[in-house]
């Protein structure tokens, strides 16, 4: 847990914007699921989280706009075609859409929300997922209430980490740029968002790290919880 930027940064963000998949909610229980139609090759699933990733940036870049859990389909379909494994749209798409909405939450992510909204912060969450999706995966994790809004990417037309993106959650929560905080588990996310003008703290699930060309981050910490402590330090 450190904070590493090199004037520390203790006024409190009038927003806490959460990114959701991986960041609050664990994917690991995908492993079985992806894993399952691709032959039992669980060790695929960071392949096909980075392929849906890529694809959903080359969509956005070129002016368009397909559903998160659709352009996952197509990307779990593209590694298992790499794979000579054929599995149809209908099912990617049911696989991808069961699997994201049946996540849990990670074990102190509930306790850090509780800690974070009784000290008086604007918890909003902050996805690629869409509208639909971010609805059903809060309720099947009990997260709902923990959040004063839930923004879709799927409303302004164009995914994280675009500036456009971040510039809009902005303008829906009515505040500056540099009062808003990303929280991520995302290297790619954290990044976008400080160029975009915001501050960030990078949670560092196993696997993720930051991108050491992206300015430097304000806060970094293993889990929820210590991003937590150091945010309630904050005045």
């Amino acid at each position: 847990m450190k904070n590493n930027s090199k004037s520390i940064e203790t006024r409190r963000p009038k927003v806490l914007f959460f990114d959701v998949n991986e960041t609050l909610l664990d994917l690991t229980p995908m492993k079985k699921k992806v894993g399952e139609v691709l032959e039992g090759k669980e060790e695929l699933l960071s392949l096909w989280f980075t392929t849906m990733l890529h694809y959903s940036l080359v969509t956005s870049a070129s002016g368009h706009y397909k559903p998160f859990g659709h352009i996952g389909a197509a990307a779990l379909q593209m590694v298992a075609a790499n794979n000579n494994i054929t599995i149809s749209e209908e099912k990617a798409r049911k696989v991808i859409a069961e699997s994201m909405q049946n996540l849990p939450p990670h074990p102190e992510v509930k306790e850090a929300l509780t800690q974070l909204r009784k000290e008086g912060y604007k918890l909003v969450a902050f996805t690629n997922s869409s509208n639909e999706g971010l609805k059903k995966q809060f309720e099947n994790a009990e997260l709902t209430t923990y959040f004063e809004e839930r923004l879709s990417v799927e409303d302004a037309g164009k995914f994280k980490p675009f500036t456009d993106t971040y510039a809009w959650g902005a303008r829906k929560m009515g505040v500056k740029l540099e009062e808003c905080m990303l929280i991520a588990a995302h290297g790619w996310d954290v990044a976008g968002a400080l160029w975009a003008g915001w501050r960030a703290a990078f949670v560092s699930r196993p696997g993720q790290q930051i991108f050491p060309l992206a300015p430097k981050t304000e806060i970094v910490a293993t889990d929820l919880k210590k991003v937590a402590k150091i945010l309630i330090s904050y005045k």
